[in-house]
C-alpha cells in the first residue's frame, strides 16, 4: 500500500499503471465508512502479491487528485490499468464486493511488477524489484549472480548475507567465494579431488569442498558421491 500525494501521483499512479493494475482508495481521517473500507482493501489487494497495487489518497491533503477523479463523495474506489480508469464504485462495500472487484483486475497467472522486473534482468530493475520485496530470494540470487559475473563478488556476498537462504542463494554465494573460477564441472571435480585429504584439519578447504558441491547441484550423481565421501573424512 502507498500514500499517493497530489507531487507523485503521476510517478506512483499513471506511471505505474502502465504495468500494474492500480485501485486508488480517496479516503480522509473523519470518514467512517473509509476506515471501514480500507482493510478490506489492502487484505483483498494484499493477496494478489503484486499483481495489483493499492494507493490511498486522502481527499484533504490532495485536493488536485480529488478534482481528477470529481469525487463528490466518499470512499471512491477508481481501478486504472495503462493510464486508464477501467472500473470504479462509490461507499463501503463488503469483502465479497470488493473482492470481484480486484479479481477482475487480477488475471490469474498474470505476471506481478516483480515479475516484470525480474524478466529484464538488469542490475538496475532487479534494485527496483528488491524496493518492492526486499526479502524475495530469487530476486536477491539473481542479483547476486549478476554481481559475481561483473567481478563484484563480496557486494554480492554482503547482499546474500542480508536475505534468506534457499538452494539458490547458496549456489550463488558459493560461486562468488569461489571467485568464478571454475568453467565447467570437471574442474570443480578436479578441484574436490584435491580438496579431500584437507577438509578434516582445514576450515577453509571444507568451506570450499561445501561451496563446490553447491556449484555441481542437488541433481549431478557426483554431488552425493562426495558428500559420503566428505563425512567419511570428517567422522
Amino acid at each position: 500500500m502507498i500514500d499517493v500525494t497530489d507531487e507523485t501521483f503521476q510517478r506512483d499512479v499513471l506511471e505505474r499503471s502502465m504495468t500494474t493494475p492500480v485501485v486508488v482508495d480517496l479516503w480522509a481521517p473523519w470518514c467512517g465508512p473509509c476506515k471501514t473500507l480500507g482493510p478490506i482493501l489492502e487484505d483483498v489487494v494484499g493477496a494478489t502479491e503484486g499483481r495489483v497495487t493499492l494507493v490511498k489518497v486522502n481527499v484533504d491533503e490532495n485536493p488536485a487528485t480529488s478534482k481528477a477523479f470529481q469525487v463528490q463523495s466518499i470512499p471512491a474506489v477508481f481501478a486504472l490499468h495503462e493510464g486508464k480508469v477501467v472500473d470504479s464504485f462509490i461507499g463501503a462495500q463488503g469483502q465479497a464486493e470488493v473482492q470481484a472487484f480486484v479479481d477482475k483486475l487480477d488475471a490469474p497467472g498474470a505476471p506481478s511488477e516483480v515479475d516484470r522486473l525480474r524478466e529484464a534482468g538488469d542490475e538496475a530493475s532487479l534494485r527496483a524489484a528488491l524496493e518492492l520485496e526486499p526479502a524475495n530470494a530469487d530476486v536477491i540470487a539473481d542479483l547476486a549472480e549478476l554481481l559475481v559475473g561483473d567481478e563484484r563478488s563480496e557486494e554480492a556476498l554482503e547482499l546474500l548475507a542480508g536475505g534468506p537462504e534457499t538452494p539458490a542463494t547458496r549456489r550463488v554465494a558459493a560461486l562468488a567465494r569461489s571467485g568464478g573460477a571454475f568453467t565447467s564441472d570437471d574442474e570443480v571435480e578436479a578441484k574436490l579431488v584435491e580438496l579431500l585429504d584437507s577438509v578434516k584439519d582445514d576450515d577453509a578447504a571444507r568451506q570450499e569442498f561445501i561451496d563446490l558441491l553447491e556449484l555441481l547441484g542437488p541433481d549431478d550423481p557426483r554431488t552425493g558421491a562426495y558428500r559420503k565421501q566428505l563425512t567419511a573424512r570428517l567422522f
